[in-house]
This record gives structure tokens, sequence and C-alpha cells, in this order.
């Protein structure tokens, strides 16, 4: 590589200095998927020679970077029964996507961070991982949306997965500017301000902090770009780590209308029996059973699974829908993955096929995660309709 001076490195645009009394922070802002950044990475530790190299990363997604087997070991049963399928899902469909659009521009997803973590070994400096563990952060995330804005997100990722619009490497240096930054800061916090919260805000002091807390009176930090203007308005003040750490509380809201559904279908199922007769009650089960059971079904076999995983979500939704301990989506989901065992195979091309529509029904992992969410999806629905049903047959319908 070309030898590369401070002098020409601070001309740089994606390159902010700040000082901290005796101490100086140089902070390189990137694109994870940016082939001029990962270059800019290396020259900086090189040019500056560090006391010490920042890198936004956390730990699990550090050893996932160093180590893009570590889907061998996912035990897909614990991750169903302990209800982690829609945060491990998000997790694939944005590496998906950063995959997809990495391939697209021939540079890794990360791979300004790796480079960074290979230079400063090479010159013996010190690396400190500055970034929250990214289950906190989504687990926030999701403590922070209504039920609207969650599909809204949810939607908005699978969308950018499967888009066919073209984004080149210009576009992704333009996206880097502070103006470019600035505006779509504004519309993100518009759309999704709950989101932008625990994604943005809360990172940027936590990124600050972990900063300033690294030893060395020279830093040099990689850093994602969007980050960078909310780090220099933070970097300067103390901040708490502990509360951006907290996990989120179940919200008492889903608990309410879990315990309230069981208690409404069985109060209006023993009214209508003591107001119309035993026909009438007799009406409003078999409707709940019919419509949760359909639903129910219906989620898994457009999940793709298994005609008895299809026949277990049938069975189970109407009886699931009146538990509040336990989903549908989980009995059909430990089901698929009983019959069809995931293969080792598919632990490995998971996050080159989640970019797919076709390689997610191929790759039996993600297929599962798919029998999970959207049997639960559908059997919401069918709750909720089974519900109105319900009421209709209490009326004299």
């Amino acid at each position: 590589m070309e030898h590369t001076t401070e002098e020409n490195i601070a001309e740089n645009k994606d390159i902010t200095r700040i000082q901290l009394e005796d101490r100086e922070v140089i902070i390189v802002g990137t694109a994870h998927v940016s082939r001029k950044s990962v270059e800019l990475a290396e020259e900086t530790i090189r040019a500056y020679s560090p006391d010490a190299v920042a890198v936004e990363l956390c730990e699990p997604r550090f050893q996932s970077l160093r180590d893009p087997d570590r889907w061998k070991n996912t035990d897909i049963l614990s991750i169903i029964k302990e209800g982690k399928t829609y945060v491990l899902l998000a997790q694939l469909v944005l590496a998906g996507f950063q995959r997809k659009l990495g391939e697209h521009l021939q540079v890794k997803p990360g791979e300004e961070m790796m480079r960074a973590i290979t230079v400063a070994e090479e010159l013996d400096i010190p690396v400190s991982l500055v970034d929250r563990e990214v289950k906190i952060t989504l687990k926030r995330i999701w403590g922070n949306l209504g039920f609207f804005s969650m599909l809204k997100v949810i939607g908005a990722m699978i969308g950018a997965l499967f888009t066919t619009k073209e984004i080149d490497s210009e576009e992704i240096e333009r996206l880097k500017s502070a103006d470019a930054l600035e505006e779509l800061m504004k519309d993100f916090s518009t759309a999704l301000p709950g989101v932008r919260e625990a994604l943005i805000d809360e990172r940027d002091q936590y990124l600050a902090q972990k900063i300033k807390d690294t030893p060395g009176n020279r830093i040099v930090a990689i850093i994602g770009a969007g980050h960078v203007p909310g780090i220099k308005q933070w970097i300067h003040q103390d901040i708490s780590l502990a509360p951006l750490e907290v996990l989120p509380r179940s919200k008492p809201f889903g608990k309410i209308i879990a315990w309230s559904i069981p208690v409404l279908v069985l109060g209006l199922v023993t009214y209508g029996f003591f107001s119309s007769g035993l026909e009438t009650s007799l009406d409003m089960i078999a409707a709940w059973i019919l419509i949760n059971g359909l639903l129910g079904g219906f989620g898994a076999l457009v999940a793709g699974g298994h005609i008895i995983t299809v026949g277990t979500a049938l069975l189970v939704s109407p009886f699931t829908s009146l538990n509040p301990f336990i989903a549908a989506g989980w009995v059909a989901g430990v089901v698929e993955a009983s019959i069809r065992k995931p293969r080792v195979s598919d632990l490995e091309s998971i996050a080159n096929d989640i970019s797919s529509l076709r390689g997610i029904y191929k790759n039996r992992v993600s297929k599962i995660l798919l029998v999970v969410c959207l049997t639960n999806l559908f059997g919401s629905i069918g709750t909720f309709i089974g519900l109105e049903r319900i009421v209709h047959f209490a009326r004299g319908g």
C-alpha cells in the first residue's frame, strides 16, 4: 500500500478530529459496504499510529464476523422455545440485505471493521469494541415499537431485502456526506421515532462514552458515518452506560390482551348458553375452532411447512389462542424442526439463502423460523375474527 501521511488523511471529508483536553480522538466515518471505507480505515491507523483502535462492534458481532461458520452451532429448538424467533429472523434479514449489497459492491459487510482490527493486531495496537450488544439494541427497539410500527419495520426490512433497485459505490459514498445523512435522519425520525431512539440516538451516546473510556492519548475510532454527528455531540459529556443496557420490561398491555381473550371467549360462550341455549354456545365453539384452526394452518402452509406441521397448526391454534403461555407457531415450529431437521449445510448457507425468497423456502432453518412467524401471525388474525363471530352469535346473529 502507498504510504499515506497524517496530512493526506486529515484532508479526507470522512475524518473527524476531536480534542479531549490532552487526548485526541480521530473518527473515521465509514459505510459498512464501502471499499473506500476499508482502505481508509487501514490508511488512517497506519498514518496516525494511535495508542488504541476503537471499532463499532460488540463482542457477539465481532465473533460472528471472525467466525462466519457460527450458524453450525445454532440450536434452533432452543431459539423457538425461548421466544427468540423474531429477534433471530430480524438479524438474519438485516445480515442478508447487507450481504446482498456487499456482493454487488464486491466487499463483505463489516470488512472495514475487521481490516482495522487486523492492522491494529499487526502493529500491536490494543483494540476496543465500543458498540452496545446487538441483542440489547434489538430488544430495546422492539420495546419502543407499537404493533403497527413493528409491522412497518418488518415490511420495510423484507422490502429492502428483495428490492431490485441498484445501489452503486458512488451512491454509498454520497450517503456518507453530512447533508445526505442529516436528511436521512430527519426522515427516519419522522417515520419511526421509536426505532431511531434505540438504533441511533442511544448508540451515539454509548459509542461516545466507550470511545472516551478507551485508554490512550490518541484514539482512532472506526465508526459508521451515521453515528459521527451524534458522537461529536455527546463525547464531551459524561454518560452513564447502565441505563442504556437495561432490557425493557414486557408491556402490560400485551399481557392484558393475552389474558382477556380466554376470559372473554369463555364468558361469551357461557352467556350464549344461558341466553340462547346449548345450540348457540355450540355454534360459538364451532366458529372459534374452525376460524382459528384454518387460519393457523394456512399460516403454516404459506410458510411451506410439512403437511404434518400444517395439520398440527390447524389442530392447536384454537387452543393455544386461549393459552397465554404458548403460541401455535412455537408448537408448529418444533414439529417442523423435528420432521425436517436442519442440516449442517442449512446452517452454513443461511446467510446467503436469506437474501432471496427461494433461498428462504429452500433453507430448513429459515423455513422453520417462517413457520413460527406466519403461524402466529395468521393465528392472531384468526383469534380476532373468531372473537367477532362469537360476539355476533351472542347478539343473536
